[in-house]
């Protein structure tokens, strides 16, 4: 696949620098809405662009998870995640997860690329919430 390169645009850099400063792993939409204060002539179309190309450069991390939003983080060391069941918050987990063994990830058919561990669980505000 050939990779393209894309000069900073300020556009680009604000939503980087967004991302980074963030902790929350916002959904595309709530980074325009922070974005836009900022530069309020931006289009969501422009945001979600940008992201995808960030993502592609290895500059941001696109969080998926099936029947629900994409949700991006700024940190791209490896680290992994948890996330509450009832409000769909996503934080870093502190603690670091132990490594895959070498075995299972060469046990299969698949050339694994990479893999992501999500804990699930119930944040605190909504634990606060249920009492």
């Amino acid at each position: 696949m050939e990779t393209r390169q894309h000069r900073m645009t300020r556009q680009r850099k604000v939503i980087l620098d967004t991302l980074r400063r963030l902790k929350t792993h916002p959904t595309a939409d709530e980074v325009f809405s922070i974005v836009r204060k900022q530069l309020p002539r931006i289009s969501l179309g422009t945001v979600y662009r940008n992201l995808e190309l960030l993502t592609e450069q290895g500059m941001v991390r696109k969080l998926e998870t099936a029947g629900t939003q994409k949700r991006f983080d700024g940190d791209t060391s490896r680290h992994d995640h948890i996330k509450c069941i009832r409000c769909g918050r996503i934080d870093d987990l502190m603690v670091p997860l132990p490594e895959l063994p070498e075995e299972q990830m060469t046990d299969t058919a698949y050339e694994v690329l990479d893999y992501n561990l999500e804990l699930l669980g119930i944040c605190p505000d909504c634990q606060k919430h249920s009492l």
